[in-house]
């Protein structure tokens, strides 16, 4: 099974970011995301978070993940960081799984993401990208405050594109301060790429009626 996008799911989520992040100037980027979550029906949410954060976003996937009965985790680096953001999501009246320690050494242990989040400001993100144990159904991974970073030091089939996976489509969208996503295949699917591998196509001969595939 493949992620499927739920419009109703994304709407949902939406409004209820909206009525929830109003206090948040940076809002537009927890709504976002939030509608992105829900819409694709993740089951399995994982972001990460140090301390001094804006804590819109989680409120955001914390709100999708109740629409879609998913699993939401925050990885946070040390106990300080776990208390600022535990107090922040209890005054917004929210309790999500919280997990301290290093990113890329807790994400070992967390296998089936379908929707991941993290903060492009951190140095250590494309090695959290890197380690993530992604659903084989396919995931979309999110890199917020991409402003803060070099466009020509990362490229997203640096940190997904191997085995049976590849980068799908990807987008930067200038919100808030930028938000760079990519939306991965699932596993062990029909992957064809730009390396000169065979792909198959299917042309359809309207006179005959007969459908030809053709490798190119």
């Amino acid at each position: 099974m493949k992620l499927i996008w739920s419009p109703e799911n994304a709407t949902k989520a939406y409004i209820d970011t909206v009525r929830s992040c109003e206090v948040f100037h940076e809002s537009g980027v927890a709504e976002l995301i939030s509608a992105m979550a829900a819409g694709w029906n993740a089951e399995f949410i994982v972001e990460t978070w140090s301390q001094g954060g804006v804590t819109a976003t989680s409120i955001g996937l914390e709100i999708a993940s109740r629409h879609t009965c998913a699993r939401h985790v925050c990885v946070v680096p040390d106990e300080q960081s776990r208390s600022e953001f535990v107090a922040a999501m209890k005054e917004a009246g929210m309790a999500p799984e919280v997990l301290v320690g290093e990113p890329e050494e807790v994400m070992a242990g967390l296998v089936g993401i379908d929707f991941l989040v993290v903060d492009s400001k951190r140095k250590d993100f494309a090695r959290v990208l890197r380690q993530a144990r992604l659903s084989p159904r396919g995931a979309v991974l999110v890199c917020k405050n991409a402003n803060s970073r070099s466009a020509s030091s990362f490229r997203w089939r640096s940190v997904v594109d191997c085995g049976s996976r590849r980068v799908v489509r990807s987008v930067f969208l200038p919100v808030g301060k930028g938000l760079d996503m990519a939306h991965v295949s699932s596993s062990g699917g029909n992957l064809g790429s730009s390396k000169g591998e065979n792909r198959w196509v299917k042309h359809f001969d309207q006179q005959s009626g007969e459908e030809h595939v053709i490798r190119k």
